[in-house]
């Protein structure tokens, strides 16, 4: 499957298309005879996390990405690149859990409002270690909202926002159960990783309580051309205490904490493979904290459907050698909201929210901090004021106390500003609904990379962010097709940048103006026990006006061109085994930048999987998966600096076999 370099892109085209095809074939022809055989059914599609959201009908999530039940379980043992597997328009680069970087729709992810439980992440640390780690074994449902967020999605959504949910001991029990527990195993034949994760669970009179621990080790791992990647190994530890009280009247309370540490040698900067030829090593230690207590009800009514939420969370990066370097960075938040309903799905949200933010730098000689306070109030309306058309309004304001990291001129800032959303959905005919939505975003004064902090920045000239994003599309569900179609547009004025001068090594603050635009396509097809599904996104960055580099674009987003994803998988009922696959591709690319445009290769890595969960054996399930089954040798898309001949992308495993056991008991 490895493409030919100098191959015109329409034979690329087509052969990225022969292979898709190949798959599907293999798994859906005798998935086809199987059907044959068996009785017609009504439509079953692929378990969603929609049902989770109660506003998942609402116009405001015209846009919304739903990760499915089946990606969040496969990612159990993986990463983030395997949860966002199936979605072109999320793209994940960096080849480690520290290093990888999520983009949406082109964006960095730094540049939506980001919640675990309902605690704000996003906590911007050093630019060469992601702000966003998290371990995939703990999720249950995630929702990313593209551009266009709701007001109460929270504050900062400059390019929409991101809400992942952890699981609960509620989401394990069935039925009159009060305890159980599920063991998970797997082992990698590349990097030899072993992995071993161990879920507890409980209730009794109303309380309910889960404690998740991960542990996975291994050694560095092989790309496609066999030359092992310094600094890949797995290192990752793993912890989640959840704890929950349903109250008779059908209020809910629930508090958790996770923690999750990587410490080992990484690449000198974790995200590159290398640097001008050269691939040292350097001892990362890392640990990243998320806390959140919500309260709700189970039961609302017309005028009582409080969210409550109050939330912490904390990147801890640290390289000892050669600086001793220490950066903290830190988000504390807390929200109070109340939707009050005139129909079953539909109301008005109103209410107030507020976070501080801090991130500090340290070593021997620096002692360098900044902080932003910020308070909000907003109101989301969601409205069907006839039965095709769907309407979701809302606004907020936000007032913002910043705080630089020196005493010289703007060290202390006020900004404010409004923001306003507009979503409609009409149901053309039945199944055919066509889309747009607006959002003009305040998105205040972000902190920046605390590893670049210089105490004689001048922040006098300052300004507060501000984005207008617009989408617009069609979506089409009839009988078991699901197709759609939707552009867009992220203009995003005065982000938060900066400069760094190699000849003086000092590192200048300023604001710049970018941009990302593109389309999404996708085609989906869902029989009885099966699904097949591809998604195509082409995406561009202009950063001040012009096509931009991954350098230029740093922290802001990426060039990414045109990316395919594809997923099929069927289940043979009669034998407990469901057979499957999936193609991570994208195509050449030229960024079209005046300071690199060096040619980025396209890929084709093709992913098999068998699972057999025998009815004999109740809870237990065996994988098999065949990852890169073609070797080939590649760097994802999202991948930092494949523009740059001087930075060697970091690169992701070569073939490699998993193995996992699971044992639910």
């Amino acid at each position: 499957m490895t493409m030919a370099k100098g191959r015109e892109s329409g034979t690329r085209k087509a052969s990225y298309l022969c292979g898709i095809a190949a798959l599907a074939l293999t798994v859906a022809a005798p998935a086809a005879t199987y059907a044959q055989d068996a009785e017609e059914l009504d439509t079953i599609y692929v378990k969603s996390n929609y049902n989770k959201d109660r506003f998942a009908e609402a116009a405001d999530r015209n846009f919304s990405t739903y990760i499915s039940e089946k990606a969040i379980k496969e990612a159990q043992s993986g990463d983030l690149k395997d949860l966002f597997a199936e979605e072109a328009s999320i793209t994940v680069g960096g080849g480690i859990p520290i290093a990888q970087k999520i983009f949406v729709n082109g964006v960095d992810m730094l540049n939506l409002n980001v919640t675990i439980d309902g605690a704000m992440q996003n906590n911007r640390s050093f630019h060469h270690v992601t702000a966003n780690a998290i371990d995939p074994g703990l999720l249950k449902a995630v929702r990313v909202d593209a551009g266009i967020a709701a007001a109460d999605s929270g504050p900062n959504a400059t390019a929409g926002s991101v809400a992942f949910q952890t699981k609960d001991a509620l989401d394990f029990l069935k039925g009159d159960d009060k305890f159980g527990g599920r063991v998970l195993l797997s082992a990698d034949s590349n990097s030899l990783t072993f992995s071993e994760a161990l879920t507890l669970y409980g209730r009794n009179q109303g309380f309910d309580i889960l404690g998740y621990v991960k542990n996975a080790r291994g050694q560095d791992y092989e790309a496609g051309d066999g030359k092992e990647i310094a600094g890949s190994k797995a290192a990752l530890q793993s912890l989640l205490l959840k704890g929950g009280y349903s109250a008779e009247n059908g209020n809910r309370f629930e508090a958790s904490a996770q923690i999750l540490k990587d410490t080992a040698l990484r690449p000198y900067r974790a995200n590159f493979g290398s640097f001008r030829g050269a691939s040292p090593i350097r001892l990362y230690e890392t640990s990243r904290k998320s806390m959140a207590f919500n309260f709700n009800t189970e039961a609302p009514t017309d005028l009582w459907d409080p969210e409550v939420v109050l939330g912490y969370s904390e990147n801890d990066i640290r390289v000892p050698v050669p600086y001793g370097s220490k950066g903290v960075s830190s988000t504390v938040n807390a929200k109070i909201a109340n939707t009050f309903h005139f129909a079953q799905k539909y109301g008005i949200t109103v209410g107030v929210d507020a976070y501080n933010k801090e991130a500090t730098y340290t070593d021997p000689r620096s002692n360098n901090k900044e902080s932003a306070t910020n308070i909000g109030a907003f109101v989301q309306a969601r409205l069907q004021p006839i039965e095709p058309l769907k309407l979701s309004l809302g606004g907020r304001y936000d007032s913002q106390d910043f705080d630089g990291v020196s005493h010289s001129s703007g060290k202390d800032l006020n900004v404010s500003g409004f923001s306003g959303n507009a979503s409609v959905a009409y149901e053309v005919v039945d199944g055919l609904t066509l889309k747009a939505g607006y959002a003009n975003i305040f998105g205040g004064i972000d902190l920046e990379d605390n590893f670049t902090f210089e105490p004689g920045w001048d922040y006098s000239g300052l300004k507060a962010s501000r984005a207008q994003n617009v989408s617009a599309g069609v979506s089409l569900k009839k009988w078991d097709f699901i197709a759609t179609a939707e552009v867009f547009r992220n203009d995003v004025k005065n982000a938060r940048s900066t400069t760094y001068n190699y000849r003086t090594r000092t590192t200048t603050r300023n604001n710049v103006d970018f941009v990302t635009k593109g389309f999404n396509l996708g085609l989906g097809y869902y029989w009885m026990n099966g699904h097949a599904r591809i998604s195509y996104s082409n995406t561009e960055i202009e950063v001040n006006g012009t096509k931009s580099d991954s350098y230029n674009a740093l922290d802001l987003g990426t060039p990414l061109g045109e990316v395919i994803a594809f997923n099929i998988a069927h289940t043979f009922e009669p034998y407990d085994l469901t057979v499957g696959g999936s193609v991570d591709a994208a195509l050449d690319f030229k960024t079209g930048s005046n300071v690199s445009d060096k040619k980025i290769e396209g890929y084709t890595a093709v992913n098999l999987f068998a699972e057999y969960e025998p009815k004999q054996i109740k809870g237990l399930s065996i994988r098999l998966n065949a990852n890169n089954i073609f070797d080939e040798d590649y760097a994802d898309r999202a991948a930092y600096g494949g523009d740059f001949g001087v930075v060697g992308e970091f690169k992701e495993p070569g073939r490699s076999f998993l193995a996992t056991v699971r044992y639910d008991f």
